[in-house]
């Protein structure tokens, strides 16, 4: 590239990221349309492979098809992350980019970002500085390696730019500039639509739970994760508990001899209606981090079975709860919740949906000639 034309590379590679790449690819895309001079280059690692984990997400929310798909496929953390680096690296090789944008905390994350500045192309990390402090959680890993050499930082809270500070990172690097994933929820509201599944389920607006499960610590022990399942169906005083599979979580659930009869299994579900389902919930069960900043932007009640998060503002502003792994403590939340009881509310600051705009505009002033 020119030194007038710099390109940046858009790093993703797992379903959690593509939903922070699109606002950002659109910014970039609506600069240099009027005149600008960054170019973005969108890499697709390919560490999820499958359809419904990627190929539904880049058609509904109009990413584009990526410049470069580096077809990692599946393996071990250590197999994908070499993969990832190995194939990275050639490409960095063959078309140096100007800067290797990574978002979130997945393996591509941190992959991308070590290849990047071990050829000395400066990485600037979105959602940087995000901590749950448990080191037992791959992503945690993946967060803390990725920010330990990462030049710019794209900031959700202040929380994050306080961890950052503690780590003795200046301030001229941090750039707070909001939610990434919550301009996807926000330009896509009007386009939610109910799965096909709904009618013939009997859904009603307000009269179900969304459940999503995928942490070690609550599916991959058979006995432990029979014994979650036994309270949430006795939580949920008879109401359905839609529970879209994650692939992790259906091999132990394979294995499970009985379930309760108020569970609704179906496959991952896209963006779209995944969403819907959220929007019209009585509330939210999860372990993701992700869903715990969605159910806080559409004020739905969400109940976190984690002892830690790396979004507190989704507790402390939001409608999140964390209430650890013990399925005793699902009854009375849901108590609470069903009673109407559970708190309001409210949205974080800069989660305006102008998170990519803000972005784009701060990589433009980064990269002048």
């Amino acid at each position: 590239m020119s030194a007038t034309e710099p390109l940046i590379d858009v790093i993703a590679g797992a379903r959690p990221n593509f939903m922070k790449i699109a606002p950002i690819l659109r910014a970039l895309q609506a600069r240099q349309a009027a005149g600008g001079r960054l170019r973005a280059r969108l890499v697709h690692t390919g560490q999820h492979y499958d359809e419904r984990m990627s190929g539904d997400f880049f058609r509904q929310l109009g990413i584009p098809d990526p410049d470069v798909n580096l077809e990692v496929g599946s393996g071990t953390q250590a197999e994908q992350t070499a993969a990832i680096m190995t194939r990275y690296e050639q490409l960095l090789l063959q078309a140096r980019s100007d800067v290797c944008l990574v978002v979130g905390d997945v393996t591509s994350t941190m992959a991308c970002a070590i290849a990047a500045q071990k050829l000395r192309v400066p990485v600037a990390h979105v959602e940087g500085g995000i901590r749950s402090g448990d080191w037992g959680m791959p992503e945690e890993i993946n967060r803390l390696v990725t920010d330990a050499i990462t030049n710019w930082f794209f900031t959700t809270s202040e929380v994050a730019n306080a961890n950052l500070r503690k780590a003795g990172v200046g301030d001229e690097r941090i750039f707070f500039v909001g939610n990434t994933m919550i301009d996807t929820l926000l330009a896509n509201l009007p386009q939610l639509r109910a799965p096909a599944f709904w009618a013939d389920a009997g859904l009603q607006a307000g009269g179900y739970f969304v459940m999503t499960l995928h942490r070690p610590a609550n599916v991959d022990d058979p006995q432990g994760f029979a014994r979650l399942l036994r309270a949430v169906g006795e939580a949920t005083a008879g109401l359905p508990v839609v529970f879209p599979v994650h692939p992790r979580t259906a091999k132990t659930l394979a294995a499970l001899p009985d379930k309760p009869a108020g569970l609704r299994l179906v496959d991952p579900q896209p963006y779209l209606e995944f969403n819907y389902l959220v929007r019209h919930a009585k509330g939210v069960i999860t372990d993701s981090g992700g869903v715990t900043e969605e159910t806080t932007v559409l004020g739905v009640p969400c109940v976190t079975l984690r002892d830690t998060t790396e979004r507190p503002e989704t507790v402390s502003i939001g409608t999140n709860e964390l209430i650890g792994t013990d399925p005793a403590a699902l009854k009375p939340a849901l108590q609470r919740l069903l009673a109407g009881r559970w708190k309001k509310g409210a949205i974080p600051e800069k989660w305006d949906g102008r998170t990519g705009e803000r972005i784009a505009e701060h990589l433009e002033r980064l990269l002048q000639p």
